[in-house]
């Protein structure tokens, strides 16, 4: 058994026991033919060192790559928080001197949610009868009029902007003092229609669109938009007139609730049919 072991190691031990003379031979003579063989053996690792010492480099450079494209997306997310509440802080000093300059009482609303569909659109406010809101309303911001309240809540007032197919608001051109309806043709969102207008009246493209405040809904002089384009209309004694919204209701995010009720005898009234 101890014979069969020793056959099994003995050209291990035989090459250990190799090695450690040489080694102990290289470390202990100086000799001109030992010290070529360490300068080889020098000159031959330091060759296979620099050939793999680009790996460290990459992996260094990759993780220094990562770090700095961590902190370059942090502080792009922070510059962008700071330049959101520039903007969010500039926008509400404008409501603020809007609101201390009007002469009509007002409750400030934010718009909680969107619904921008091709035809009936409505907007909701953070609003409702607890603030005094109720349907019929004016709703405006600091640009222009946005629509009308239709329905409330305690809480929340639901808004038909004017880009909705069924918003109608009577308006005059400045400073002709043509007076017309406002509608939205559910086309283009950024884009109104005045109608009624005659071909004789003196309107131009650029001149300001207000409301005429025959409707008393809205009070007169809110601004509805500016005039983009004037067409006549084939057969027919009117101009086709185009308008860019003062407001553009995509970014708006703050409005105004004008507290003021159509007058109902008005309505009533107004209501009636001839027989």
């Amino acid at each position: 058994m101890p014979f069969r072991l020793w056959d099994q190691i003995r050209d291990w031990v035989i090459v250990t026991l190799l090695l450690i003379i040489s080694l102990g031979t290289m470390l202990t003579q100086n000799t001109a033919m030992l010290r070529g063989l360490r300068g080889f053996a020098l000159e031959t690792s330091s060759w296979a060192e620099s050939q793999f010492a680009w790996v460290g480099q990459f992996s260094r450079a990759v993780s220094e790559n990562e770090t700095l494209r961590a902190e370059n997306i942090a502080y792009s997310s922070e510059l962008a928080r700071s330049r959101e509440a520039r903007l969010e802080n500039e926008r509400l000093r404008a409501l603020i001197a809007f609101r201390d300059s009007s002469d009509y009482p007002m409750v400030p609303a934010r718009i909680v949610s969107k619904d921008l569909l091709p035809e009936k659109n409505f907007i909701t406010l953070d609003v409702g009868r607890d603030d005094s809101v109720d349907v019929g309303m004016a709703v405006i911001d600091e640009q222009g009029a946005i629509g009308k309240v239709v329905f409330t809540s305690p809480n929340y007032s639901r808004v038909m902007p004017y880009q909705n197919t069924d918003f109608r608001l009577p308006a005059k051109v400045l400073p002709s003092q043509a007076s017309g309806i406002i509608r939205w043709p559910g086309t283009r969102s950024g884009e109104l229609m005045l109608e009624y207008i005659v071909k004789t009246e003196a309107v131009e493209v650029g001149e300001q669109v207000v409301t005429s405040g025959y409707s008393g809904v809205f009070p007169p002089g809110i601004p509805v938009g500016t005039i983009t384009s004037l067409t006549g209309l084939p057969g027919r004694n009117e101009l086709e007139i185009r308008l860019q919204p003062a407001t553009n209701l995509g970014q708006a995010e703050h409005a105004f609730v004008i507290l003021r009720k159509p007058d109902p005898q008005r309505l009533e009234l107004e209501s009636r049919e001839l027989r």
